[in-house]
C-alpha cells in the first residue's frame, strides 16, 4: 500500500511537470465549486446563474425532436460545416433585424454556449501577456476563458449608470488593450444595464482606438421594466463583437450561442473552431430550428419575464423585511441577479461559510474581481428558486447576517 502511495505521489509531481505554463496557474471556476457544494438538497441555492426548469418547453422540444427524425431521419445525425446550419443563423439575423441591426448570415458563427465564443477569441486574438479591459466587477466565466491565455486583466469599475468612464480614459492612455469585454444589459454579476448616454461615451473612448469591443448579451430579452438600451453594434460598428445565446432563453443544456464579428476575424474563429471540435451539435441545431420554426419564441420570452419578474420583487422584499438596514441592493431592470453590498465590517466569504451551516448558499464577490479579495459584495440568483424558498432562505441569510454584526 506504502508503494502504491508512493508511486502515485511521484505520478502527480510528474504530471505537474507536464502541464502547460497556460493552463498551471488557472484556478477552478469558483461558482461550479460552489456549485458542487449546493447539490445537497437541504440546501437553498441562490449560487446559480441557472435558468428556471420549469419554464423549459419540454413538449415543445420533444415534439421538434419527433418531427425533425420523421423528415429527415439519419441527415440530422451527419457531420455539417463548421458555421454551422444556415437556416438557424438566418434566424439569428432576422431577430437582429427586428432589433435595428442589420448583420450579414456571414458574419454569425454558431458556437457551444457563448463561452465558447470567449474562448475562440482569446484563442485567435491573445497572446500572453496581451492587455484585456474588463468590468469590475466582471463575468467570471470571461476571466477564466481569457486567463487561460494568459492576458493581463486591466478593471474597469462600472456603476448603475454602466462603466466609469474616466477610470476608461486613463486605462486607454496607459494601456494597449486588444480587447474590452462588457455585458451592457444586466450585467452579470451587478445586474446593472449601460445607460445609453454610458454607452456612446464608452464608444467615443474607443473609436479612435485599436480596442476591440465585446458585447456579451445573454440577458437582454430578460427586461421586466424599463426601455431597450442601443447595442455598441451600432454605435461602434467596425470594433463590436456580438455573443449571444439560447441558454437563458430555451434551454442551457443544448450549449447552443452565437458569435457575430466582421470576416476579417471570423475568417480565423472558423479556423480556430475546426480545430476545437469542426462543429457544434448539428442534432441540437436542428432541433433548436425547428423548435423555432414552430413555435412563437416572444411568447415564450414574454412567459419566462414574467415568472423571474415576481421571483426578483419576492426577493427584494424579502431582503427588506429581514436583512439589517445596514444591507443594500442593486435594483435591477431585468436579468437574473441582485448585487447586495454588506457593511464594510463584514466579509461576504465570511458570511458564505455561515449561511453554508444554516443551509443556504450564494456566490461571495471575490470572484468577480481579478485582483480585490475579502470583498463586503455577493450575488443572489432568483431566477432558478420559487417564491417560497426564497423567503426561506433570504430569512435564513438576515438571521447569519444580524448575528455577524451583533458580534
Amino acid at each position: 500500500m506504502l508503494f502504491q502511495f508512493q508511486s502515485s505521489l511521484l505520478w502527480v509531481i510528474y504530471m505537474n511537470e507536464l502541464f502547460s505554463n497556460r493552463i498551471a496557474g488557472v484556478p477552478p471556476s469558483f461558482i461550479r465549486e460552489i456549485l458542487k457544494v449546493a447539490v445537497d438538497p437541504e440546501i437553498i441555492s441562490f449560487a446559480g446563474g441557472l435558468p428556471n426548469r420549469d419554464l423549459f418547453p419540454v413538449a415543445a422540444l420533444q415534439k421538434a425532436t419527433n418531427d425533425i427524425f420523421d423528415e429527415d431521419g439519419k441527415d440530422i445525425l451527419q457531420y455539417t460545416g463548421t458555421e454551422g446550419y444556415l437556416p438557424l443563423r438566418e434566424m439569428i439575423v432576422a431577430d437582429y433585424k427586428r432589433k435595428g441591426l442589420d448583420i450579414d448570415v456571414d458574419e454569425v458563427l454558431i458556437t457551444n454556449g457563448s463561452q465558447q465564443g470567449l474562448d475562440l477569441l482569446g484563442k485567435v486574438l491573445l497572446n500572453e501577456e496581451d492587455e484585456v479591459l474588463i468590468e469590475e466587477p466582471g463575468y467570471l466565466g470571461a476571466i477564466q476563458a481569457f486567463e487561460v491565455y494568459r492576458a493581463k486583466f486591466i478593471s474597469v469599475p462600472v456603476g448603475q449608470e454602466g462603466m466609469d468612464i474616466t477610470s476608461l480614459k486613463e486605462a486607454l492612455i496607459t494601456s494597449k488593450a486588444k480587447l474590452m469585454y462588457t455585458v451592457p444589459n444586466f450585467q452579470n454579476p451587478s445586474g446593472i444595464s449601460y445607460s445609453n448616454e454610458n454607452r456612446q461615451a464608452v464608444a467615443d473612448c474607443l473609436r479612435e482606438t485599436k480596442t476591440l469591443l465585446i458585447e456579451d448579451n445573454p440577458y437582454g430579452d430578460l427586461r421586466f421594466s424599463g426601455e431597450n438600451k442601443v447595442s455598441f453594434k451600432t454605435l461602434l460598428p467596425e470594433q463590436t463583437i456580438l455573443l449571444g445565446s439560447f441558454s437563458k432563453i430555451i434551454v442551457p443544456s443544448f450549449r447552443l450561442g452565437w458569435i457575430v464579428a466582421p470576416w476579417v476575424l471570423m475568417e480565423k474563429l472558423v479556423i480556430a473552431k475546426q480545430a476545437a471540435d469542426l462543429h457544434s451539435n448539428y442534432f441540437c441545431q436542428r432541433v433548436l430550428h425547428r423548435f423555432l420554426k414552430d413555435n412563437d419564441l416572444q411568447a415564450h420570452i414574454e412567459k419566462i419575464i414574467s415568472v423571474y419578474g415576481k421571483q426578483k420583487l419576492v426577493m427584494e422584499a424579502a431582503i427588506k423585511r429581514c436583512f439589517p438596514k445596514e444591507v443594500t441592493y442593486l435594483n435591477p431592470e431585468g436579468g437574473m441577479f441582485l448585487w447586495v453590498t454588506l457593511p464594510e465590517s463584514l466579509s461576504a466569504t465570511e458570511l458564505f461559510d455561515k449561511a453554508i451551516e444554516q443551509k443556504v448558499a450564494f456566490v461571495p464577490g471575490d470572484p468577480f474581481y481579478v485582483s480585490k479579495r475579502g470583498l463586503n459584495t455577493l450575488r443572489l440568483n432568483f431566477s432558478s428558486v420559487d417564491p417560497d424558498v426564497i423567503n426561506e432562505g433570504i430569512e435564513r441569510l438576515g438571521k447569519v447576517l444580524y448575528e455577524m454584526l451583533e458580534k
